[in-house]
């Protein structure tokens, strides 16, 4: 009876042993899990940042091009007169463009569409509008376009992404009357 005793309190003893011993070997790789981590962290974790970082600023200025599109033809769209002020029309734009940090190039056209085919002919007067513009329902109507463009240099520069980039935007509206 001694020697199962004597047994079972090896067999518990060499259990612990082999426990212990096991801790001992997960203790000293428990270092390996943060160097692992800041590889990792390097080669990708970097990497997304500087892209993220890189793609925001540029939709900022996009949002801000934009913005300034539809600034100058909602100037423009309030009626005939505001429509042909060119310079009004270009300092809105470029009032909404003050966070941009750089030029916007603005570009007023003023045209004139039938109302049975806007996307069609556009007519540079309304004289030469009104003459193609015949039938029952048919009849012209003005259009103010604004075109901007804007060249933009990120603050941070990446290798492989462009350091310049231009961008563009452009916003039609129909003159009130």
């Amino acid at each position: 009876m001694r020697q199962g005793i004597q047994s079972v309190l090896l067999q518990a003893v060499r259990r612990w042993l082999a426990v212990q011993a096991r801790r001992r070997v997960l203790a000293d790789e428990a270092g390996n899990a943060l160097i692992e981590l800041a590889l990792v962290l390097s080669l990708l974790g970097i990497p997304l940042l500087t892209g993220t970082i890189y793609f925001g600023e540029l939709l900022l200025d996009s949002t801000i091009v934009t913005n300034a599109a539809h600034a100058g033809a909602e100037y423009g769209m309030v009626s005939s007169t505001f429509a042909e002020d060119s310079s009004g029309i270009v300092t809105a734009a470029q009032e909404e463009a003050t966070g941009l940090g750089v030029t916007l190039n603005v570009t007023p056209t003023m045209y004139y569409a039938c109302s049975t085919a806007i996307g069609g002919t556009t007519y540079s007067t309304q004289v030469a509008a009104n003459t193609a513009c015949t039938g029952g329902t048919s009849h012209s109507l003005q259009f103010i376009k604004v075109a901007t463009s804007a060249t933009v240099t990120p603050a941070y520069a990446f290798a492989g992404l462009s350091k310049t980039v231009t961008l563009n935007s452009v916003s039609v509206q129909e003159v009130e009357e």
